[in-house]
Formats: C-alpha cells, structure tokens, sequence
C-alpha cells in the first residue's frame, strides 16, 4: 500500500513538472543559456503577489472561499521565483568562473606551444 502511494506521488509530481507554466520556466533558467534570466525571472514573483492580494481582496468583498487556493498556489508560485533567481545568480557565477578558467588553460597551452 505504501509503494503504491509513493508511485502515486512521484508520478503526479513528474507531470507536474513537465506540464505547470512555473515549473517549466524554472526548468529552463537552470540550464546554461537560461541562467542569465534567472534574476530577471524573479520579477515574476512581484507579479504573482499583486495578483494573490487582489484576489485575497476579492475574497474578502464576498467572493467565494476557494478562491483562497488560488491565493495560495500564487504565494507559492511567488517564492519559487523569489528563491530561483538567487540560486540561478550563483550558478552562473560558478559557471562562468569555470569558463574562465578553462579558457585560461587553454590560452596557456596554445602559448607554450607556439614559443617551443
């Protein structure tokens, strides 16, 4: 019963991964051409909390209650921005320190070979 219910999970996670907007969008600010917009993808999370305080305002002028979920999954979808562009900024930053070192190496070899 209980492997069942892990397989359960795990499968509706991985189409959740694969099909949700956000989760695509931080998918692709983790490769190494998407790396650069992870900062400027964090501007996504300002958006989402204007649009959680207007339906939590909404709800309180009398909407219907399960508007809240909506106010919720957009908080939620506010910090995964919010946490993504920092971790994205110091990736690119080690990623491009490796670049350089390695085009270093490479200037240094290509150097020692032509003077000899």
């Amino acid at each position: 019963m209980f492997q069942l219910l892990i397989a359960f999970v795990s499968r509706i996670y991985a189409f959740f991964q694969r099909t949700m907007p956000t989760n695509i969008l931080i998918r692709a600010t983790h490769t190494r051409r998407g790396l650069e917009w992870g900062v400027p993808a964090m501007l996504f999370a300002i958006v989402y909390v204007v649009i959680a305080a207007a339906l939590a305002q909404w709800v309180a002028g009398g909407a219907p209650g399960w508007i809240n979920l909506l106010v919720l999954v957009c908080l939620w979808n506010a910090i995964k921005f919010a946490v993504n562009g920092p971790i994205t900024l110091v990736r690119l930053v080690r990623v491009r320190a490796l670049e350089r070192r390695h085009h270093d190496a490479e200037v240094a070899s290509s150097e020692s070979l032509s003077v000899g």
